[in-house]
């Protein structure tokens, strides 16, 4: 049995890597949101070029959606990454479709972003501060075992 985790969220750290390095590889698939942030800027342009930016971002957006939450209801849970550096606004609209699907999903975010995603983590499965802890949890789904 494979368990899949999609892995959203901040873009600009290596804590997809080190998830998918800490996690018992046989027992999990992974998949992400699109990380090149310019490709995921440009998904739009395969419908043709616009003059517009909001056009642009409007026709990327929904072709992102596409991919975003098929990925989200196919899998098992969902890991929802908010950065110190940036606004997540899609790591947050990820949390929020997760919510409605009925998919779990674990927070990943440092002590000073409890305040700003007290919703997100309120309907959150768990609140981790590090990739380790993640790991440690999937490693426990999937095994029963713990540490």
């Amino acid at each position: 049995m494979s368990f899949k985790v999609y892995l959203a969220g901040e873009i600009h750290s290596d804590w997809r890597q080190q998830i998918i390095a800490g996690c018992e590889q046989d027992s999990f698939s992974f998949s992400s949101a699109v990380t090149d942030h310019g490709a995921s800027d440009a998904a739009g342009d395969l419908l043709g070029n616009e003059d517009k930016s909001f056009w642009r971002d409007h026709k990327s957006a929904k072709v992102n959606a596409t991919r975003t939450r098929t990925l989200i209801e196919k899998c098992d849970v969902a890991v929802i990454r908010f950065g110190e550096k940036y606004k997540q606004w899609n790591a947050a609209f990820d949390a929020g479709c997760c919510a409605a699907l009925g998919k779990p999903y674990i927070t990943l975010h440092g002590e000073e972003l409890i305040h700003p995603l007290k919703e997100v983590d309120a309907a959150a499965f768990a609140w981790a501060t590090d990739p380790e802890q993640v790991v440690e949890i999937l490693n426990y789904i999937v095994s029963d075992q713990l540490g």
